[in-house]
């Protein structure tokens, strides 16, 4: 088995109150504390088959354009995700699977790009507006029992699980790969940074948040019992973690590195929500409620909100 990192997006950051707040509040945080962030997701070649776990953002998404205030910002664009996954030398046919950790566009974007791919979904994210339209979805039970500490699993292939991880959505999962006696955990977003797994502290993005806070102790738990390496979506950390095959230790956090400079760039109007990927143009405005054409994003009401994921304002950042 190899797992490699499809890597698309890299420079960027997280501010502590976006990935320590969840529970105590982002005011209970230092806002000019930042994390290293990036945009990765990952492939797992069995030597039978080319397994990814998620599909990067949607071609042409742009990137943010953060400023002093920024909580987050995504990172400048590597390349396209399905250029980031053609570099790796493979082909959008001979990917057989697809485990889709949850419905937002940084991990569903690409879905339909691989036509032989079965994609593999939590059955309680089956309805999202981001899945709709996709033929070859396969809606997970979680049939197979516990996983370890975790209640419900599915045996995706030999030494490949699929377990419902809710709280980030209400659909969320992960994936476990074991390979020569390690767990290669996929955690999607339960932690935006490996910081925040080793502070025991929840983002502001979820939709249930006792139910993040479980999942978030049995991954701590499970990485305690278990020589886990822990592959994130939106940290560096995530792919030096499978490079180094770097166990996570609780008791002995590696020092943070330093978030580099970061430049600011023009804006350009238009504005995307953090959480699921959705654009804002105010060229086209959002007819859905009500907001004519050529409507700032500044101008919209004080309750408009992400058509896509339901997301308040203050969850977009410029681009």
């Amino acid at each position: 088995m190899e797992i490699k990192a499809v890597r698309f997006r890299d420079g960027g950051f997280y501010s502590q109150p976006f990935v320590f707040g969840g529970e105590e509040g982002p005011d209970a945080f230092d806002a000019s504390i930042r994390y290293r962030g990036s945009l990765q997701n990952y492939l797992i070649d069995t030597g039978d088959e080319v397994i990814l776990v998620d599909t990067g953002l949607p071609a042409g998404t742009p990137e943010e354009v953060p400023d002093e205030t920024s909580m987050l910002f995504t990172g400048e664009d590597v390349a396209s995700y399905m250029d980031a996954f053609a570099a790796l030398g493979y082909k959008p046919e001979q990917v057989t699977k697809i485990l889709l950790t949850h419905k937002h566009g940084d991990h569903s974007g690409e879905l339909r790009s691989f036509p032989n791919a079965k994609i593999y979904v939590n059955e309680d994210e089956m309805s999202a507006e981001e899945l709709q339209g996709i033929d070859n979805l396969v809606p997970v039970g979680f049939t197979d029992g516990p996983y370890h500490n975790f209640p419900e699993s599915q045996k995706i292939a030999e030494g490949i699980y699929f377990i419902r991880a809710k709280g980030h959505t209400n659909g969320n999962s992960l994936v476990v790969a074991e390979n020569d006696g390690l767990f290669y955990m996929f955690e999607a977003d339960v932690t935006y940074v490996d910081e925040a797994l080793y502070e025991n502290k929840l983002s502001v993005v979820f939709d249930d948040l006792p139910a993040a806070r479980e999942t978030l102790d049995r991954v701590r738990e499970f990485v305690a019992a278990n020589p886990t390496v822990y592959l994130g979506t939106h940290t560096p950390q995530g792919y030096e973690n499978l490079e180094a095959k770097r166990v996570i230790d609780l008791a002995n956090p590696p020092e943070t590195i330093p978030v580099g400079e970061v430049t600011f760039k023009t804006r350009t109007g238009k504005y995307v929500c953090s959480v699921c990927g959705y654009v804002y143009d105010p060229a086209v405005g959002d007819e859905s409620q009500g907001i004519a054409p050529g409507t700032p994003f500044e101008d919209l009401p004080d309750d408009w909100h992400c058509p896509r994921c339901k997301k308040p304002k203050d969850r977009f950042n410029a681009a």
